[in-house]
């Protein structure tokens, strides 16, 4: 049996939508994200939204209720607020799993902006016979500023970000995984649900049990949702330390979710311990060009990105420098991630 294969026609035709959100302390971006919500132009009689709240301690919860009680006047077949108690996001979005009953199941950010046509797009995608659907998920800035141009050309960079196809993708094809996912709710009674254990590369881990199952993800770049950039480098910092450190951690668990280029960071600090023990040997030419390749590098890419933006910042001369420190930051969390206690 095919299992991208849909056999019964009339559901086709009648695909039902479950929207999830998982929110913590998102009181600045919610209300946009809820505003797309509301212009989706797929039937809003055959969509229900289900927004989960993980604890926060801000005015999230309070308007995640305020938009639920305007349920009658949006017309959606229900909207409910659920409980995140455990505060984490794989947790939260089980409790989205549980709670859904609609065909297909979608993930969004709360940090994300949808498009009007996102739900119907990934719908007709799947009404032709895929299971799995989603495409690109470009940054973007909130009330943008020099500095946070600069930051946006940080992370959205090749050098900056990472070199992972499925960010960069033409076309479409199936690739191995994707941001803000469309999925059949029959797939998670097959592989389960997301393992709670995990932090940041809950995605990689349940993704790696479907295409075990069999399951395929259907990539179309005509299906674009937007996630919102750091705006702060402290912020921007924490976000690669951790995502570096989850997956050192993960490797124990399940090595085959990841790629080689989830470590390209980590191979970096080895590199500059490597060097650096060398030059106290009297072998310092190495490090010389590991760090001239490393700065010709981060030029070119800086000089690429402003080019390709067609505008100069005065901040952005200092962009080399963000690509050593979100490197840095990554294969830090990395090496830390490996040296920890295995997950049980």
């Amino acid at each position: 049996m095919d299992l991208n294969q849909v056999s019964d026609e009339k559901e086709k035709k009648d695909l039902t939508v479950t929207l999830g959100v998982v929110a913590y302390n998102e009181e600045a971006v919610i209300e946009t994200l809820l505003q797309d919500i509301s212009a989706q132009d797929y039937p809003h009689e055959q969509m229900e939204i289900l927004l989960a709240d993980s604890a926060s301690t801000d005015e999230t919860r309070k308007k995640l209720e305020a938009y639920a009680a305007r349920q009658e006047a949006l017309g959606f077949r229900r909207i409910r607020v659920l409980d995140n108690p455990k505060r984490k996001q794989a947790a939260g979005w089980n409790v989205v799993i549980q709670e859904a009953r609609e065909d297909i199941l979608i993930r969004i950010d709360a940090h994300a902006s949808i498009p009007k046509d996102f739900v119907r797009k990934n719908v007709t995608l799947q009404a032709e016979g895929e299971w799995i659907t989603g495409g690109p998920r470009p940054n973007i800035i909130e009330q943008p500023t020099p500095w946070k141009e600069t930051l946006f050309l940080a992370e959205t960079s090749m050098f900056g970000s990472s070199i992972a196809p499925y960010r960069r993708e033409i076309g479409r094809k199936y690739v191995n995984s994707m941001f803000h996912a469309a999925y059949r709710r029959k797939i998670f009674q097959e592989v389960g649900g997301f393992n709670e254990a995990l932090g940041r590369t809950e995605d990689n881990e349940l993704h790696y049990r479907m295409r075990q199952a069999g399951y395929r993800f259907c990539y179309d770049p005509d299906i674009i949702s937007y996630q919102h950039i750091r705006n702060s480098l402290s912020g921007m910092i924490k976000q690669k330390y951790g995502n570096g450190y989850w997956i050192g951690r993960t490797v124990k668990v399940c090595p085959g979710c990841l790629s080689l280029y989830h470590f390209v960071p980590f191979v970096f600090i080895l590199g500059i311990v490597i060097t650096t023990i060398l030059c106290f040997l009297r072998f310092p030419w190495l490090a010389a060009a590991m760090w001239g390749l490393y700065g010709l590098l981060a030029l070119v890419m800086t000089v690429t990105g402003i080019l390709k933006r067609k505008k100069f910042y005065i901040s952005d001369v200092l962009l080399p420098l963000l690509f050593l420190f979100l490197h840095l930051a990554y294969g830090i969390g990395t090496c830390i991630g490996l040296c920890s206690r295995k997950i049980k």
